[in-house]
């Protein structure tokens, strides 16, 4: 058997290359550029899972394990006081949150709301009327004002209360009117206690105050 020439094959190699020199250096270039690239990108941010709202959430709504999943934000994005999955489940929002953001504990209704006031307990309040209630917003302030029904004297149970949350458990086509609106405030102690007797036997209503 005939051995190939070498000197034949390396002109063959030789002429062969020299037809693909543009393309060759195009190639070799393009893997230089992206070499340099990669050795000056900057590393790729540091994340954390948190737990957001999977769609628009109304004030007052009762969250479910429906209302919730979870997404992955730099770590420089990640706000303070993120809720669980846990914490968040059975707890109403104290405002509208929107789709994607993030489940803090000051937009549930819990102790974390009365932080910065110190002195003051959450206290759930039915209010016979619920279109009064439709015009209180979280964090108005507002007096309570309790009326015998009997007598018709009216006294006033709270007073300059802040409101921290509207819980609306059912939406309001299904709502009983007669049954009036919870609301939650911040009282005091005293303040509590008058509000909860006034609520057993009297007619509440609130009144705005500044």
């Amino acid at each position: 058997m005939q051995l190939p020439n070498l000197d034949e094959s390396r002109r063959a190699l030789r002429r062969l290359v020299l037809r693909r020199r543009r393309l060759l250096s195009a190639l070799l270039l393009g893997l230089a550029v992206l070499a340099g690239l990669r050795a000056v990108a900057p590393p790729p941010a540091s994340t954390t899972t948190v737990v957001v709202a999977a769609h628009d959430l109304p004030a007052g709504a009762v969250v479910t394990e429906a209302d919730l999943t979870t997404v992955a934000l730099p770590d420089a994005a990640v706000p303070t006081g993120l809720a669980s999955t846990t914490y968040a489940i059975g707890r109403s929002t104290t405002g509208p949150v929107r789709r994607g953001e993030p489940i803090t504990t000051v937009r549930l209704v819990g102790e974390s709301l009365l932080k910065g006031y110190s002195g003051l307990v959450a206290v759930p309040v039915r209010l016979p009327d619920s279109e009064v209630v439709g015009l209180v917003r979280v964090g108005d302030r507002i007096d309570l004002l309790a009326t015998d029904p009997g007598t018709g004297d009216t006294r006033e149970v709270g007073h300059h209360l802040l409101v921290i949350a509207l819980p609306q458990n059912r939406p309001p086509a299904q709502q009983n009117q007669s049954q009036g609106r919870l609301i939650v405030v911040g009282a005091t102690s005293a303040m509590s206690r008058d509000i909860t007797s006034a609520g057993v036997t009297m007619y509440l209503t609130a009144v705005f105050s500044r």
